[in-house]
């Protein structure tokens, strides 16, 4: 059987760490998660000018995470929190290709940001800043290692997500500030942390529309495995 294509999304730097020149970036096991559950994995670049011809060859789409924020004007928000940093190229481009891979009912899956961004797609609002907008939050952004647990996450039933892993509470690794306030139209929650905070959200309607707020590229959990397999297969 042939192997799915999957477009994986690039940060974009212009520091000086790599070249003196602006670059792209992406973790290696973004690829090596995809490759290891059935795919292959293809960084895409910023390219709005022929985005429609590059998704025509991609069977499915990865928006990957970052250390970076969407603009809160973008879902009807005029104040600006201080932590919050800005990638607009990227964001910009992120949203263009999920909507066009959307409408041609192609699997998509969203990892942290990535969850983010479908819900501001689909007309959702975030939280700036967990710890300015919830009361009592669990470490959000944990301090050891990024391939080992941070918290638990409990799977709302009767969703797809759900019905992937099958079991209620997972542990997830945890990276970010931000998170999911309002979910969007025709979105629903599959996923929350103990303190409230929406953990993962999805379209039903969709063939495969699943963003989460946790990273299951570094497999921490069966739960993981099972989620990008079943991503591959949707694709």
């Amino acid at each position: 059987m042939k192997k799915p294509l999957i477009a994986l999304t690039l940060d974009y730097e212009n520091s000086k760490e790599y070249s003196q020149y602006p670059w792209y970036a992406i973790r290696e096991n973004y690829f090596t998660s995809i490759e290891d559950t059935g795919g292959i994995g293809v960084g895409i670049p910023h390219n709005i000018k022929d985005i429609i011809s590059l998704l025509q060859k991609i069977d499915g789409l990865v928006i990957t995470g970052g250390n970076f924020d969407i603009n809160p004007n973008m879902f009807g928000e005029n104040s600006i929190h201080k932590t919050v940093k800005l990638k607009e190229n990227r964001t910009n481009f992120e949203l263009l290709a999920a909507e066009i891979m959307l409408k041609n009912n192609k699997p998509v899956l969203g990892i942290c940001g990535g969850e983010q961004l479908l819900n501001v797609l689909y007309k959702g609002s975030l939280i700036q800043h967990i710890p300015d907008e919830i009361n009592n939050p669990i470490e959000h952004e944990q301090k050891n290692p990024r391939n080992q647990a941070g918290h638990s996450v409990i799977i709302k039933e009767n969703t797809k997500l759900y019905n992937i892993i099958s079991t209620k509470e997972i542990m997830v690794n945890s990276a970010h500030h931000q998170a999911v306030k309002k979910p969007g139209n025709g979105l629903i929650v599959n996923a929350i942390s103990s303190d409230g905070v929406i953990e993962g959200i999805e379209d039903p309607k969709k063939n495969f529309c699943i963003g989460v707020q946790w990273h299951p590229e570094f497999f921490i959990q069966g739960s993981d495995n099972k989620l990008l397999k079943a991503f591959i297969e949707a694709c």
